[in-house]
């Protein structure tokens, strides 16, 4: 399917046209298109559409004409928060081919599209603004070919066009130089001059001015006679690094079609964004026989500002010949592409501090660029069509391979180890091993270890070989001066994280401000390549960098601390409304909508929670220490991770250890009992069990006392004491009934009746049950009901009542996935299929069993997966 908008809007499939409807519905179609993916809000989308004139019941409208498209065309359009987005190649669009083809500098191939007015027939401010702006991109690539034909020697094919032009155009002075010069080429100079002498009247007459200096410089040129410029073939690429070495996907980047034009190499400072260019510069040479230029737009370098344009554009034009230097950035940069018109030359735009240094360094379509910067340059991305080449550090062979070119195969050869510690430590950053390098190949005599081992200690101070750009300190400051004052507090206080990565709600936090206010900052982060947002959300730093930034901020305070605390207690009071938890208060804590969010936050978060528990507790946070090992509790449970939950208890009883707070203390042996029994270490299980009771004995909390005989029932049931087990289970039921807690009451009913089920006793079993199901059902506590109902299902399998067994355990699993409960959902799986394989149903029972392996496996319960394989 193909979309025309370079003239009354058509849409063809395979070839033919297609009705896209009325007017409005095609401009919902052509607002969309024209994003290139991007979402359109909805707001928006009403006001490009009708403007001020938009109908009652608008959205109502819009939502029609949306859902007729996507039925019509068969069209992606997705809707999201952002609004909706219309995803279709770009290959698709006669727009966006056309600008292809311009700046790949097929100017005829691509003015050639156009088949009249753009959006002819769609009618709203936006529109009329849309089709101005089109118009102008048409006229500009018409300016370009112009260029382009003149210097290539086709001036007299182009007379017409230029004069037709002129006529339409009188005061531009870019088309009266252009048919002056087509004139004089065609040996035509009074006609030539007489135009000149029109557009100086008429300029002078109707605005008040005098022509441009490009316009004066062609008619003095004119009036001497000269007839074309000297040609001049600079050659002004600095030599290659000698030791080169990878880089092959970006060299390949590079080489692919898309990138003829401009290409931007960006990647933080010591990546070897001036390496990789000039690399591939210099094997490419012969591609560019009319030369290169290159120049360092000094865009970080501390002891010198920017470069600016016009100072580039002078020197650009010297080397190009030019002897009359134009005065002013507009006229020399239009000089410039004049002179690059027609010309295969390679410019090199090194450094470049911002796309406003580097486009008017841009030439006409025939030549091709490279820019190298510290920042992501996305305006040059955006607005011409730069291809955007990210450099990320050497992977381990080529950061190897660096060091042999650079010190010698033998020499890396005798410390193997020793070179793949120096390659960690620098974290496969070019200009770290370049400075590792540089200092071993001062010190010839020195084992590599004595390098390693300074890194080991000191990166930061290992990696400063005493001169400006063989210090990692100075090059990262470069890049931080760059910065905005908020920007740069972000960027030390991310040092402190200590984690491999963040996430954005939690720098929220840690920067005390809003999300919106963060992600504007981080943004800024990321354009200088100091911080990668590797998926959306979350954000990383280099190694180097991350210790770069802790030595600017030394402590963050507990912004984060209570982030973490506050977020996962709202998540885990989210997971087990019913269980208590003690406050904590932050400014910035989330909050989540079901079980779903809350488990998937957790899943997101599990290493930044863990680190931060250990951080809290070698910091002498020890509530929030305590407080982590909790909430993750259910999290674990649910994921069937005893391993993470035996760890994250162990800190939460170190930290209630230096509290002094025996309920907190009881509770850590307690859920430790827990893990170490299911981990198959029994008597460590015991021993913390024993010490639980020996805790909670001491205090009139009947809910701990019961918990406490809860845990002993399981792990007596784990370990295949089923009487030892009931008796734990009503023991602890009287205590929940003594407190009055009816939501333990629900569980332990429930637990009783299973116990009774284990022993064969199914209508007690079924009696305890169905009370508990009463009780679930009047608190609304749906985790109850789940576990209630696959121990209802295990006693009709039992008692023979296969279908109420398959009902119930289908029940069971549903909620089960409500609650994102993936450990009981595996349980509950395998359970299910063995109520199908009685039943005759095996191929349906195997498919159940294979979900639950499948889980089995994930979560690592080796013995439950070893036992269903062997079924399977």
């Amino acid at each position: 399917m193909e979309f025309g908008l370079l003239g009354a809007v058509e849409v063809r499939n395979r070839g033919a046209l297609v009705d896209v409807g009325h007017v409005r519905q095609q401009s919902v179609l052509v607002a969309l298109l024209v994003e290139e993916g991007r979402p359109v809000p909805v707001d928006r989308l009403l006001d490009r559409v009708w403007g001020e004139r938009a109908p009652l019941r608008a959205r109502e409208t819009l939502y029609g004409y949306v859902s007729k498209l996507r039925k019509l065309l068969g069209l992606d359009i997705e809707r999201s928060p952002a609004g909706y987005r219309l995803n279709v190649a770009t290959a698709q669009v006669d727009l966006f081919r056309f600008r292809a083809l311009v700046r790949l500098g097929a100017l005829d191939e691509a003015l050639g599209l156009w088949r009249g007015d753009a959006v002819e027939g769609l009618d709203s401010p936006w529109f009329d603004a849309l089709r101005e702006s089109l118009h102008a991109e048409r006229f500009a690539a018409e300016l370009d070919r112009n260029d382009a034909a003149l210097a290539q020697g086709r001036h007299a094919a182009l007379l017409p066009v230029l004069r037709r032009m002129a006529d339409e155009r009188p005061h531009d002075e870019r088309l009266a130089a252009q048919l002056m010069l087509a004139l004089h080429l065609s040996g035509n100079d009074a006609e030539a001059l007489r135009q000149y002498e029109t557009v100086r009247r008429e300029l002078a007459d109707e605005l008040g001015a005098d022509p441009s200096k490009p316009l004066q410089d062609v008619h003095q040129r004119i009036l001497a006679g000269e007839s074309a410029r000297a040609e001049c073939r600079p050659l002004q690429l600095p030599a290659p690094q000698p030791w080169f070495t990878g880089r092959e996907e970006e060299l390949a980047a590079l080489d692919a079609p898309e990138t003829v034009v401009i290409t931007a190499i960006g990647g933080t400072g010591g990546i070897g964004k001036t390496a990789l260019a000039l690399h591939w510069a210099h094997r490419h040479a012969d591609d560019f026989p009319d030369g290169q230029l290159y120049v360092n737009l000094r865009g970080f370098d501390p002891a010198a500002e920017p470069t600016p344009p016009e100072t580039v554009l002078r020197e650009f034009l010297e080397a190009l010949g030019e002897e009359m230097i134009p005065e002013g950035l507009d006229a020399r940069a239009a000089r410039y592409r004049s002179l690059m018109a027609g010309r295969r030359m390679l410019v090199v735009l090194d450094n470049a501090r911002s796309t406003e240094q580097v486009v008017p360094l841009l030439p006409g379509p025939d030549a091709t660029v490279l820019v190298t910067s510290r920042l992501k340059l996305a305006g040059l991305v955006a607005a011409h069509g730069a291809r955007s080449v990210s450099l990320d550090v050497l992977n381990s062979a080529d950061a190897q391979a660096f060091l042999r070119a650079r010190l010698g195969a033998d020499r890396v050869a005798a410390e193997p180890e020793v070179v793949a510690d120096l390659v960690t430590w620098c974290g496969g950053l070019p200009l770290a091993l370049s400075i590792v390098a540089a200092r071993a190949a001062m010190e010839p005599d020195f084992p590599l270890a004595v390098f390693a081992e300074e890194l080991r200690e000191q990166p930061l101070d290992a990696l400063d070989a005493g001169e400006i750009g063989t210090n990692l300190r100075a090059v990262f400051s470069w890049s931080v001066a760059a910065l905005s004052d908020e920007a740069a507090r972000a960027f030390a206080l991310l040092g402190t994280v200590g984690t491999a990565d963040v996430s954005l709600p939690a720098v929220a936090a840690l920067l005390d401000r809003s999300v919106p206010r963060t992600r504007m900052v981080l943004r800024e982060l990321e354009n200088t390549y100091l911080l990668q947002q590797h998926v959306p959300g979350r954000y990383r730093m280099h190694d180097l960098v991350g210790l770069y930034a802790a030595d600017l901020e030394a402590d963050a305070g507990s912004r984060l601390l209570d982030f973490y605390a506050a977020t996962a207690r709202a998540a885990a009071a989210r997971l087990e409304p019913h269980k208590p938890l003690p406050e904590h208060e932050s400014g910035h804590s989330l909050s989540f909508a079901d079980n779903a969010d809350a488990m998937a936050w957790f899943d997101a978060e599990h290493d930044c929670l863990t680190t931060t528990q250990r951080r809290a507790l070698d910091s002498g946070a020890f509530e929030v220490a305590w407080l982590l090992g909790r909430t993750m509790n259910s999290y674990y449970s649910r994921r069937g991770r005893t391993s993470d939950d035996v760890d994250a208890w162990l800190i939460a009883l170190r930290a209630a250890e230096v509290l002094q707070d025996g309920a907190k203390q009881a509770a850590a042996h307690m859920c430790l009992g827990l893990g170490y029994v299911e981990l198959g270490r029994s008597s460590l299980g015991h021993r913390h069990f024993e010490r639980s009771l020996e805790l909670f004995a001491q205090t009139d909390d009947h809910v701990a006392q019961g918990s406490a005989h809860r845990a002993m029932a399981w792990a007596a049931e784990f370990e295949g004491d089923l009487g030892r087990a009931l008796e734990h289970s009503l023991a602890g039921l009287a205590k929940f009934r003594a407190a009055g807690s009816e939501i333990r009451e629900a569980e332990s009913l429930n637990e009783v009746g299973w116990r009774y089920a284990c022993l064969g006793r199914y209508a007690e079993a079924r009696a305890y049950c169905e009370d508990a199901m009463v009780l679930n059902d009047k608190l609304g506590h749906t985790e109850g009901a789940a576990a209630t109902l696959d121990s209802l299902a295990h006693i009709a399998h039992h008692d023979g009542r296969h279908a109420d067994a398959l009902a119930h355990y289908r029940e069971a699993l549903a909620l089960y996935r409500e609650l994102d409960n993936s450990a009981e959902e595996a349980t509950v799986l395998e359970h299910l299929g063995d109520v199908l394989f009685a039943t005759g149903s095996e191929g349906e029972a195997r498919e159940q069993w294979r979900r639950a392996l499948e889980l089995y496996e994930k979560q690592g319960r080796a013995s439950e997966a070893a036992a269903l394989t062997a079924r399977l």
